[in-house]
């Protein structure tokens, strides 16, 4: 979504709109969600950060959307547009979001029945996007995506244009659906008062950063809220597997080739508990000490 965001925004800049395009990441794991935003306008941008009143919403995941911690459905509106990648039907969705607004399902291609293509998800997304904002044609679009795609192979150019052409061709009918919300009126605020903050010895306030074993010393997993449990009687011993695809190498191997979580460091992403192939990883709260 990072990429296609900045497609999306490299084709509004070359229509000669004024854009920001930024990601925003999630929690410091791997498969965790991420989103991007990009903001046009024919004046001139003063706001930064996360766009809380979207004209349009673009979920290429559609197990996000009804999860609450990813915020698919915040800050939208009455008049914001939704487009969701899924093989749901767009009344479907309305009846399970309880939602009235606009809704566009971009349906999988025909060859993705089986398994859909995650290569191109993310520019059929940027393309459909492109064609219900109704400003960006064909040829500005897949300018700003063969420049994205500059240095590949000519065979992957021409087959994600491919995939995007039919996304934006899919969209023709709900052509010019989305516009600009009107921005929400500022409200005055006094200027605060000036802070005198005493200086600090450098020992006690400037950081280490060429102490070595620094991330050592960092005891990461106060972080953590979930902690996973190893089951020993049910453990086949495969701790190679655990131990690659914990994101912070928190897991290690013991004398008895067996895995032993490091919980200084361990932050409770439960990857490993949903990698472990006997299931041995169990999830417990915190507050369950017992392992």
């Amino acid at each position: 979504m990072k990429t296609a965001s900045r497609i999306l925004g490299t084709a509004f800049f070359k229509k000669g709109y004024q854009v920001q395009d930024a990601p925003r990441y999630g929690a410091e794991r791997r498969g965790a969600p991420i989103f991007a935003y990009v903001r046009a306008a024919h004046d001139k941008i003063f706001e930064r950060g996360i766009i809380r009143d979207p004209s349009l919403v673009v979920v290429a995941d559609e197990t996000l959307v009804q999860m609450p911690a990813a915020g698919v459905l915040q800050g939208i509106c009455g008049a914001t547009v939704m487009l969701i990648h899924s093989r749901v039907t767009a009344d479907a969705w309305q009846n399970r979001l309880h939602l009235s607004n606009p809704l566009y399902i971009l349906t999988p291609d025909e060859e993705e029945d089986e398994q859909i293509d995650w290569r191109s998800l993310g520019v059929k997304c940027a393309a459909a996007a492109a064609r219900l904002c109704g400003v960006i044609p064909w040829v500005t679009f897949s300018s700003a995506l063969r420049e994205e795609m500059g240095g590949l192979p000519a065979a992957v150019v021409k087959e994600t244009l491919a995939h995007a052409r039919r996304a934006y061709d899919r969209m023709e009918s709900d052509q010019g659906c989305v516009h600009a919300v009107p921005p929400i009126p500022t409200r005055p605020c006094a200027t605060p008062d000036w802070v005198d903050l005493p200086f600090e010895d450098a020992r006690t306030s400037a950081p280490a950063i060429h102490q070595a074993m620094t991330s050592e010393a960092v005891k990461t997993g106060l972080w953590r809220t979930l902690r996973p449990l190893i089951n020993r009687d049910q453990c086949k011993g495969c701790a190679w597997i655990c131990s690659t695809y914990c994101p912070d190498g928190a897991i290690l191997v013991n004398a008895e080739g067996l895995p032993q979580i490091d919980y200084d460091h361990c932050k409770g992403c439960l990857v490993c508990v949903a990698q472990c192939p006997s299931h041995a990883i169990e999830t417990a709260t915190e507050g369950e000490r017992n392992s």
